[in-house]
């Protein structure tokens, strides 16, 4: 007897104009990944989230700046893969199709940043996704001259904003997301020099700096920083109220709970709400998001999980977490900043603008996993928590020819708002964020 073959259905419901692919057309990024090649997809540059069909066999992959989800939906048909950047636009369109009772949040899958996820649409029982990684970067490759790292590392980061202002064109207005910090305060003063080089208008450009009830410490460190350049007419502060961050509302936005990403995604989503009220138009949005994570700038003594050892001899731990193949890899988010980016591209994305993130792309990770941080360390935490500091200051001066402010480091939380105002605004047990994700799908 024959039996009919399942019918096996796929919907995109990607938007493809939020990719920004700095050196061919999407349909080439496509048909890269659709070859299944991983040296292919690595030459892809920029953030992207990609999918191919060929027959059953799916392919897809992402860098950090994009989320990627996807559910298989059961029918008596045959299988359905849908797969879009949120969950709620997944239970969306499940609900829909009358398919509603087959979801829930921890049944989506998110595509690991770095590779290419293969699936196969053959029925039931679905065999599970093989993972195969693009960008393998070498480690330990540079040399331990400050200068010489400094150097590469901001001038791959200016080659990739080079190759966005080719992207966004010459007269779109451009905003840094800006704290005055190392990430921000750096990526400000590249764009800043490649206008003048390219002989464009930098009075494009804007350094947007939250405030919550004038509470924060951000807005004098962001005039600080730009007064010293001489470059103060470029700060605009966006002063908001209180009750605009709203952290169960910004559950919501990033779908997530993690409480660090919950309180950094709530101020950015109130400066972009701030931003979009002050200018309808805008579209273009930078920031410093992954500069953190590429010099591994974070204090290991706060996350019992972690020793200087894991975090220096674990390729991108901070960007992908403990890797695909380790027990603690969650399916439904990924690690690290492979998870945590979400806290940048979701207030972005939710207010209309398109958000840019230099420090994420892999060409600049490649550049900090090579920098020899063990021998330049020696496991001394000091000396890696300064390291960071003297890295970007040293290269923002090789490429731009100013002598960067370094402050003390915050987190943008901390910054935007005063102590008292930020333990008003947000719960100090990680159980509430948990409640308040959970409560949206009851």
């Amino acid at each position: 007897m024959n039996f009919p073959q399942p019918v096996e259905r796929l919907v995109n419901l990607l938007d493809p104009d939020a990719n920004q692919i700095l050196n061919m057309t999407v349909e080439a990024a496509i048909e890269r990944v659709g070859s299944g090649d991983v040296n292919r997809v690595r030459g892809i540059d920029g953030h992207f989230a990609l999918i191919h069909k060929d027959g059953q066999l799916i392919r897809m992959a992402r860098s950090l700046g994009r989320p990627l989800r996807y559910f298989l939906a059961k029918r008596s048909e045959g299988p359905c893969l849908v797969v879009a950047e949120r969950m709620d636009e997944i239970a969306e369109f499940l609900d829909q199709e009358g398919l509603g009772d087959q979801f829930h949040p921890s049944y989506t899958r998110m595509v690991p940043a770095h590779h290419v996820t293969e699936l196969k649409l053959i029925g039931c029982p679905d065999p599970n996704p093989v993972n195969r990684r693009f960008f393998a970067p070498q480690r330990n490759r540079l040399s331990t001259d400050l200068d010489e790292i400094g150097k590469e590392y901001i001038g791959q980061l200016a080659k990739e904003c080079n190759l966005w202002l080719d992207h966004v064109g010459p007269k779109e207005p451009l905003g840094v997301l800006f704290s005055g910090g190392i990430d921000s305060g750096s990526v400000f003063l590249v764009l800043y020099h490649l206008l003048l080089q390219r002989g464009e208008a930098p009075q494009r450009l804007k350094a947007f700096t939250l405030s919550v009830d004038g509470t924060g410490t951000d807005e004098q460190q962001a005039a600080d920083f730009l007064k010293q350049l001489g470059l103060g007419l470029f700060l605009e502060t966006v002063t908001v109220p209180a009750k605009s961050v709203d952290y169960q509302e910004t559950i919501r936005v990033i779908e997530d709970y993690k409480p660090l990403d919950v309180q950094a995604a709530a101020m950015g989503h109130a400066l972009c709400r701030g931003i979009r009220e002050q200018y309808p138009e805008w579209t273009w949005l930078i920031d410093g998001d992954g500069g953190d994570e590429n010099l591994k700038d974070y204090p290991i003594e706060a996350n019992p999980e972690l020793t200087i050892r894991s975090v220096l001899n674990n390729t991108m731990l901070y960007q992908e977490g403990w890797g695909v193949d380790a027990v603690k890899h969650s399916l439904t988010y990924s690690g690290g900043q492979s998870r945590g980016h979400i806290r940048s591209w979701a207030p972005a994305r939710k207010f209309g603008f398109k958000g840019f993130s230099p420090y994420a792309l892999p060409n600049v990770i490649d550049i900090a996993e090579g920098i020899p941080f063990i021998e330049l360390t020696d496991w001394d935490h000091e000396k890696l928590y300064s390291l960071k500091g003297e890295i970007v200051r040293r290269g923002v001066e090789a490429i731009t020819g100013f002598k960067m402010p370094i402050f003390e480091k915050r987190r943008f939380q901390n910054g935007a708002a005063g102590d008292s105002q930020f333990d008003q605004l947000f719960p100090k047990d990680e159980l509430e964020y948990r409640n308040a994700f959970q409560a949206i799908y009851g």
